[in-house]
């Protein structure tokens, strides 16, 4: 029985782990459960796994661990597994450190803490002996396509978009979309602000950085392409003419499982897919000037250094949570992230703290400079 713990258990990947759980009956132990504010559907959940402990990083109440602390105690103190990392933002940064420090398998459903910390997460993991096994979708597929592949031969990576809410919007119509528009994502069910960073296509910039550290491929390998029906989630091409493409519903369920139960598979509630009902598939490449989030993330890519990467994931996430209160425009979000690029820099960072000093220092500067675009 693989003993795993699961941070943002509330959440839209949190719950549909905690299914998986459930369909598999003796094959995971619950230790706890982590969420920022649902006390009530924590509680709920964790009697029905029957989880030892349940913690909460914001609100107090009767029978809930509260703060960071008391996750890093059960770390210390349990004979943990796994921990899925399901947690929105950069304030995963510490919890995936924290795991792979301790040698523990760490399932990651937050790219931010990719970003932010990259290359001292991966040195503490290869120091550790931690796995840091992918949960998104499209690093789940590239995961799986280079099972047995000598990477030397790889020629480019190419990780599939859906294209987000507008990708039939023309871009000289996106100063006039609403909120409500950008939040209709028309094949995923997500929370709030991944679906806006898969509008912008923010989010996949930050999968094109987090694919850079979880396969150690160079920046110039790496691609993208807009695959509108979501079944091919990622591929892999080699020298000799090859591609391996890993294929699949528009469900989470599926590489949440492959995490879990890695280096075996197991049930995921998903069904095969039917490819004769699918019929077409198409694919084509992004247009930058609908995009520039994209575009700005690949240029910081490019740099393949951490300081860049914290202040533009810092600048989107305040730009995002602006425009989610309805401050900002959706256009006001790229250009936000460029101005706060172009107006703070801070030193590389070395060690963790000094990644979460960087982070705090980026947001704080990022609120200044977004006044600017308030409408």
């Amino acid at each position: 029985m693989k003993r795993i713990g699961i941070i943002g258990s509330t959440g839209s990947i949190g719950r549909q782990a905690l299914d998986v759980v459930k369909r598999n009956p003796g094959k995971y132990e619950v230790v706890f459960l982590s969420c920022n504010g649902n006390l009530e559907l924590m509680r709920e959940q964790g009697r029905e796994c029957a989880a030892k402990y349940l913690c909460s990083t914001g609100l107090s109440g009767e029978g809930i661990l509260c703060g960071e602390s008391e996750i890093l105690k059960i770390l210390d103190s349990e004979a943990i597994d796994m921990v899925l990392l399901a947690a929105v933002g950069a304030a995963g940064t510490v919890y995936a450190y924290e795991t792979v420090k301790r040698g523990i398998t760490l399932a990651l459903a937050n790219k931010e803490s990719i970003v932010a910390s990259g290359r001292i997460l991966f040195d503490t993991a290869a120091r550790t002996g931690a796995k840091i096994l992918p949960v998104d979708s499209e690093h789940s597929a590239i995961f799986q396509c280079l099972q047995g592949q000598d990477k030397n031969f790889l020629h480019s990576v190419t990780l599939t978009a859906s294209g987000g809410a507008f990708r039939n919007t023309p871009a000289d119509a996106l100063d006039y979309v609403t909120l409500e528009q950008a939040l209709r994502h028309p094949n995923w069910s997500m929370g709030s602000k991944i679906t806006i960073d898969s509008a912008t296509m923010m989010n996949k910039g930050l999968e094109l950085i987090e694919a850079r550290f979880l396969f150690d491929i160079e920046p110039s390998m790496l691609r993208v392409v807009i695959h509108p029906q979501s079944v091919v989630h990622s591929f892999v091409s080699f020298r000799d003419g090859s591609m391996i493409a890993q294929m699949g519903e528009p469900d989470m369920r599926t590489p949440i499982a492959y995490a879990m139960a890695y280096p075996e598979r197991t049930e995921s509630g998903v069904q095969p897919l039917n490819l004769a009902q699918v019929g077409a598939l198409t694919f084509f490449e992004p247009d930058m000037e609908k995009y520039p989030c994209l575009q700005i993330a690949a240029e910081v890519l490019k740099k393949d250094s951490n300081a860049p990467m914290i202040v533009m994931n810092a600048a989107n996430e305040v730009a995002v949570a602006e425009f989610l209160g309805g401050r900002i425009g959706y256009t006001a979000i790229p250009e936000a992230i460029s101005a706060v690029l172009d107006s703070f820099m801070p030193q590389e960072p070395q060690n963790i703290a000094e990644v979460l000093a960087a982070d705090s220092e980026a947001r704080a500067a990022a609120e200044k400079v977004i006044k600017r675009f308030y409408r």
